[in-house]
């Protein structure tokens, strides 16, 4: 439990707040001017008082005095001249001096913190001239370097302009995380903005992941391609605090001349390159995971159908045999009518693409249900529906949808054997659901499966298999059976 504060403090305004609490201007006693932080001993709050000793760790804010005030944990800390956010605003875009100056400070900080202590919340608001020098303040949501991420490390809080990849993906955060907050704040010093602006939460994340790489029109080829660097996506492509640090010390304030300029120029473009190449694996590897997730989703809705379906045919048909495919399939049979739903299986990206034009929607998995038949005078054998996880109807909003397809009338071949017919989520179905005359359409409406109202869909499938048990299933009357007109999106 900590102590009561050593000093004795008179707090006056409010001026400002970060991490998880409200900082106040404050004098000692004595008169000496300072300022006062008050944390509300919240989950996780604690943390600040952890980082109130930074050793050896060049241009931190001091804690010159910690402890508990009326219940809230309370930190003195000196009273700062200005924040760079108060710098940015007064000035806009800074000189390439004071900008280098400004990040050299800074990396010197995350140089001496490498291995020992991640920030978390590098931002204009969180550096502060104190002496003359540009120092990190506010190390609310700092963590040990070695420290397991646990729920009270507020793994994704944050600022959304400054936070790296890995975080918004919920990551852990190493060192290489501030450094990308460097590098957000570089881009912001010089171009006067920072490179991502939102405004939503959502737009920030598309940013970050996946957006093109920052332009900087001020900075010299060497500062160019060391910021550029440290906003790679991948963590580990970005420089350690040490080498941005010795990189910025480095930087001419007058331009390269001759062939070093040549040479720093492709080097430039070399890195810019490399962002690219990495911008796109983010983007691979966050539609990857994003389709992980949905495929989950779909197994999981996938496993409350079948069951759902299988209960209520055995319910209504104890003499039928089961007999499953052990990967949550299943096959009902009755007489001499089958009734099968297969185990549902993923989809590849695009598997509907069939030119240069994006494919009408997207699908992650599909299934089929088949009602087969001993074959009649006329060679039929039941019927299949395809099911489809896809976002049919409406972008970005994925369910199961059933459908099924037929050859194209004109065609010699439009009645099947199967009548009508699945067709697997690929090229052929692609070309059926384009407005392009192809040799299958599409026979049946995308109608969705919703879960806990499946009684017309179960209902229909239990007709049919009736039907077919009882050796009265023909083929449809006429193709398609109902209109598919609209049922889907272009």
């Amino acid at each position: 439990m900590k102590a009561a504060l050593k000093q004795e403090w008179f707090l006056g305004e409010r001026i400002g707040g970060g991490g998880f609490g409200v900082v106040y201007e404050a004098w000692s006693a004595a008169g000496e001017p300072a300022a006062v932080k008050l944390v509300p001993k919240r989950p996780g709050a604690e943390r600040e008082m952890l980082f109130t000793d930074l050793v050896g760790v060049r241009n931190v804010v001091p804690v010159i005095d910690s402890g508990e005030h009326q219940g809230q944990w309370a930190l003195a800390m000196p009273r700062a001249e200005k924040s760079l956010r108060d710098l940015i605003e007064d000035n806009g875009r800074l000189p390439l001096d004071e900008a280098v100056t400004v990040l050299s400070d800074i990396a010197e900080t995350l140089a001496d913190l490498d291995s020992r202590v991640i920030h978390r919340d590098i931002k204009p608001e969180n550096v502060l001239l104190l002496n003359g020098r540009w120092c990190l303040a506010d190390f609310g949501m700092a963590r040990d370097a070695d420290a397991t991420t646990a729920r009270n490390t507020h793994k994704f809080a944050g600022t959304f302009a400054y936070m790296a990849p890995e975080r918004w993906k919920n990551q852990r955060a190493t060192s290489a995380s501030d450094i990308y907050s460097l590098g957000i704040l570089a881009h912001e010093l010089l171009e006067g903005a920072p490179p991502f602006t939102g405004p939503t939460e959502n737009d920030f994340y598309e940013q970050h992941l996946h957006g093109p790489t920052p332009s900087l029109t001020t900075a010299p080829a060497l500062l160019a391609a060391l910021i550029t660097e440290c906003l790679y996506r991948a963590p580990q492509s970005r420089p350690v605090p040490g080498n941005a640090l010795a990189r910025l010390r480095r930087i001419p304030v007058a331009s390269l001349t001759g062939g070093l300029a040549s040479l720093a120029q492709v080097n430039r473009g070399a890195v810019a390159s490399q962002a690219e190449t990495e911008r796109q694996a983010s983007q691979r590897a966050t539609e990857a995971e994003r389709r992980d997730d949905l495929f989950e989703a779909a197994g999981t809705a996938f496993a409350f159908i079948a069951d759902e379906f299988l209960t209520a045919l055995t319910t209504a048909a104890s003499r039928a045999t089961v007999s499953g495919d052990g990967r949550g399939g299943w096959a009902v049979r009755l007489n001499d009518a089958t009734l099968s739903l297969s185990s549902s299986v993923r989809v590849p990206a695009e598997s509907l693409r069939t030119g240069s034009a994006p494919p009408s929607f997207d699908v992650i998995a599909s299934a089929t249900v088949i009602l087969e038949v001993p074959a009649n005078r006329h060679g039929y054998l039941g019927r299949s529906h395809a099911l489809w996880y896809a976002d049919a109807r409406v972008e970005g909003r994925y369910q199961w949808f059933e459908t099924a397809f037929m050859s194209t009338p004109l065609r010699d071949t439009w009645e099947s054997a199967l009548a009508p017919f699945a067709l697997d989520a690929q090229y052929e179905a692609g070309m059926a659901i384009s407005p392009t005359v192809a040799e299958h359409q599409v026979a049946w409406p995308f109608l969705p499966l919703v879960l806990g109202d499946l009684d017309e869909f179960i209902g229909r499938w239990a007709n049919w298999f009736a039907q077919a048990a009882d050796a009265r299933l023909g083929h449809p009357s006429h193709m398609p059976e109902r209109d598919p007109h609209g049922s889907w999106r272009h």
